[in-house]
């Protein structure tokens, strides 16, 4: 096979493989990307983002224009039939990644600004109406033959290839590779509307626990507005998704008048993880490495937050700062991450969608009671990547955690953390945390693209040779340190911790066991 033209081959382009095509082309890395699409989809699916993954686009320089088109969401409601509130859920702003911790979108938004994004990389070309049919590996890349919408052919070679494509591309089969079912699948009909913001009477954010009619209300955007039913599992889907039928059914809600019907769709909703998210030179991501039923609202952000995984280590693997095996941490760190988002779904769907009208009045009469008595509802909390990976490698306390961002200023300006001190990882410490970090170790951690940053009130600030110091203007960081009992942080790319060290000496051995973990990254590899 021939020399590879690119490094990075992406097949797919929604928000994952545009968001992944992004950080590699800022990396500097030559990407190809193929869509069998001859366009963008431009009609909404997913409904809503979080805070990481707004810091995602805060590290892609996209954030003021993707705020557009979205919404901060600050709450989150279950009623039942008879419009009891069951439940109220509240959103923090700002939430630990420095940004609101909901918002609702519309995603066709989102994918012309991730789509400009990409097009203004000189190191990304984007080829749409082509459909990959070959794949075929060697010791130095991936080969993939892929036919244009006109007829013509098209052969591309890279070192590394991602699969994109959802749960019915062509990757993942291609590669022999199965999915783990949960064996959760519901029949569902997705409307959505293009209508006036604040229309009276139109929830923004709402489950309709009816066992005659679940729903699922949301905002998605600043002008759409999305109504979701569960449908019988036989239920006719031309009739279904007739409009006729579709207006009767929100008649409650909107008119004609109001809004305008832009997209009707009947789905099956899965949950399946892939049994391997990685052969050799080829990885999967997004829905092509697992799929999830929607009532948390995480599948575009979980392939997202696969992207940002796998971006930062296929960057030091092409720069040669670490071997390839760094890319066997991918599944095993966001696997567990992805079960227990899809597990968790799978929980509250089944108690939000009882058909069951007496178990349904069990619910009811269990959550008005906690209600009663002024019992919040526990608030979900991701767990940290704990599983596998570099988490475990490593041994650092609170590894795998995310990280916080708050507003901080200095010499290198005033904002939020990530703008001021630099993407990449990061050295966060305080107090005198940093006096056993020696200049070797701040330029080994230079040579991976490393930032060290010393926080505090702006007395005693740290004067060393390649860091920054900056002052924590809303406290953030030092409520962090405080609560987690340490002076020092060190900080993944994709935000998540290698670990962190209370004392300057148990700093300097936690930047060495980073840097073996990665490889024997910098000067020492």
């Amino acid at each position: 096979m021939a020399e590879p033209t690119h490094d990075v081959a992406i097949v797919g382009y929604g928000p994952t493989g545009m968001t992944l095509a992004a950080l590699l082309g800022r990396a500097g890395h030559r990407v190809v990307v193929l869509e069998r699409y001859p366009g963008l989809y431009n009609l909404p699916r997913a409904a809503c983002f979080d805070d990481e993954i707004m810091r995602t686009f805060q590290k892609l320089g996209v954030s003021e224009e993707v705020l557009p088109g979205a919404v901060v969401q600050r709450d989150y409601e279950w009623v039942n039939g008879d419009g009891e509130t069951l439940v109220e859920i509240s959103y923090d702003d700002p939430a630990p990644g420095g940004w609101a911790q909901l918002y609702m979108m519309f995603q066709p938004h989102i994918e012309d600004v991730l789509d400009g994004l990409c097009r203004s990389l000189p190191e990304v070309e984007v080829h749409q109406g082509v459909t990959v049919e070959g794949m075929r590996a060697d010791g130095e890349g991936v080969e993939l033959r892929g036919r244009r919408d006109d007829g013509g052919g098209m052969v591309v070679r890279a070192r590394y290839v991602v699969g994109a494509d959802g749960g019915t591309g062509f990757v993942r089969p291609a590669l022999g590779i199965g999915f783990d079912s949960y064996g959760f699948e519901e029949n569902w009909l997705v409307c959505d509307f293009a209508c006036p913001p604040d229309l009276d009477g139109v929830p923004t954010f709402r489950q309709v626990c009816d066992p005659a009619q679940p729903i699922a209300i949301v905002r998605i955007g600043p002008d759409h507005q999305r109504f979701s039913f569960m449908l019988e599992p036989d239920e006719d889907r031309a009739t279904a998704t007739s409009p006729e039928r579709v207006w009767a059914r929100v008649a409650d809600y909107l008119t004609p008048a109001d809004a305008e019907l832009i997209r009707v769709a009947n789905y099956v909703f899965r949950s399946r993880v892939a049994e391997r998210w990685r052969e050799g030179r080829v990885l999967l991501a997004g829905d092509a490495a697992h799929e999830m039923p929607p009532f948390l609202a995480q599948g575009m952000c979980s392939g997202m937050r696969d992207a940002h995984n796998i971006a930062w280590k296929l960057d030091l693997v092409l720069r040669d700062l670490a071997p390839a095996d760094l890319l066997d941490t991918y599944q095993p760190e966001r696997e567990p991450h992805v079960r227990f988002i899809t597990e968790k779904a799978i929980e509250l769907g089944r108690v939000q969608t009882l058909r069951d009208p007496a178990r349904a009045r069990e619910r009811d009469e269990r959550m008005l009671r906690a209600r009663a008595e002024k019992r919040a509802p526990e608030k979900l909390r991701y767990p940290p990547l704990s599983e596998g990976g570099l988490a475990t490698r490593i041994g650092a306390p609170h590894a795998g955690e995310f990280f916080v961002q708050g507003q901080v200023g200095g010499d290198a300006g005033v904002g939020r953390f990530d703008d001021v001190v630099g993407q990449g990882p990061c050295i966060v410490a305080r107090n005198g945390a940093l006096a056993g970090l020696d200049l070797r170790r701040r330029q080994e951690w230079a040579a991976i693209g490393g930032h060290v940053a010393w926080v505090g009130d702006g007395d005693g600030q740290v004067r060393l040779e390649g860091v920054t110091a900056v002052v924590d203007r809303d406290g953030t960081y030092g409520r962090w340190f405080d609560g987690h009992d340490c002076d020092a942080a060190v900080v993944r790319p994709d935000w998540y911790l290698f670990g962190t060290a209370d004392r300057g000496e148990r700093l300097a051995g936690l930047v060495d066991a980073t840097l073996r973990a990665l490889g024997g990254s910098g000067s020492g590899r």
